[in-house]
């Protein structure tokens, strides 16, 4: 019984000093090719980038096709799905109609 106690808590040590450096080489470290690029980054750290200031015409075919998509994919829309949510006062069939 003392040996296995010995031999169980001579791998626990030796397993405890292993996980002291658990993956310390699991990592990548990379130098970022487009550091310092205004088109990426934008000029600041708080500003937007410059290609998210790109606007593109609307498609209204684009967006037809897309929801022809949403329909095989996801089922005809119901009209819980689609309805706006419902202003209060509006829900509230107690309140007092405007004049």
């Amino acid at each position: 019984m003392k040996r296995n106690f010995l031999k169980i808590s001579a791998l626990l040590l030796v397993v405890s000093l292993a996980s002291c450096k658990y993956q310390k080489n699991n990592k990548i470290d990379q130098t970022d090719v487009r550091a310092g690029d205004e088109y990426v980054y934008g000029v600041h750290p708080d500003s937007a980038a410059r290609q998210t200031k790109i606007k593109y015409t609307a498609k209204p075919e684009l967006e037809l096709r897309t929801n022809s998509i949403r329909e095989k994919m996801f089922g005809a829309a119901t009209a819980e799905t689609t309805a706006p949510a419902a202003a209060p006062a509006a829900a509230d069939s107690t309140a007092p109609a405007a004049k």
